[in-house]
């Protein structure tokens, strides 16, 4: 049986389309409703999210700590964002492959905004069984695609909540 490659889900947030797609294709904001992400720096000082522009993601499991290069691959305002991992690595992303891609799509939807965030599995190469392997140490137990369907459903919650509070 050939692995899950791809995984999304959407959520609905009362708020337009460009305001959400604003907050989300900040890296350095991610922090704040991925379980994972710790937040990002920019390479390079910009006033808006750009194709090809290169950020460092913080990321955090448990005890394991990883930085991570990603490119943006899309940037749409109120429409569409994407990025791709590229590099990894432990203090910094030092192993350059085909890790993952993520997208978030936004579309209106009931009055605000419907978003769909998905993660693709870049890491095609390699053998069902050794990524089995693999994912179940990394992930405590599951595969990446049930890992990051878990993921993705929190972060999405996050989202919301914090997009609609009144605070």
């Amino acid at each position: 049986m050939s692995r899950t490659m791809t995984v999304f889900d959407s959520i609905d947030i009362a708020a337009d389309p460009v305001s959400v797609y604003q907050q989300v294709s900040d890296p350095t904001l991610m922090g704040r409703w991925s379980p994972e992400n710790r937040g990002a720096k920019v390479a390079e000082p910009r006033e808006s999210t750009y194709v090809g522009m290169e950020f460092d993601g913080f990321n955090k499991r448990g005890f394991a700590r990883w930085v991570t290069r990603c490119v943006v691959t899309a940037a749409d305002p109120g429409q569409r964002f994407a990025f791709r991992v590229e590099a990894i690595g432990v203090g910094r992303p030092v192993l350059r492959a085909p890790i993952a891609t993520w997208e978030y799509r936004f579309a209106p939807a009931n009055g605000g905004t419907r978003v769909t965030e998905t993660w693709h599995d870049d890491r095609a190469r390699w053998p069902d069984a050794i990524a089995g392997v693999f994912d179940r140490v990394a992930t405590g137990g599951d595969t990446f695609a049930e890992f990051q369907r878990k993921n993705i459903r929190r972060t999405l919650r996050t989202l919301r909540r914090q997009l609609e509070s009144t605070d």
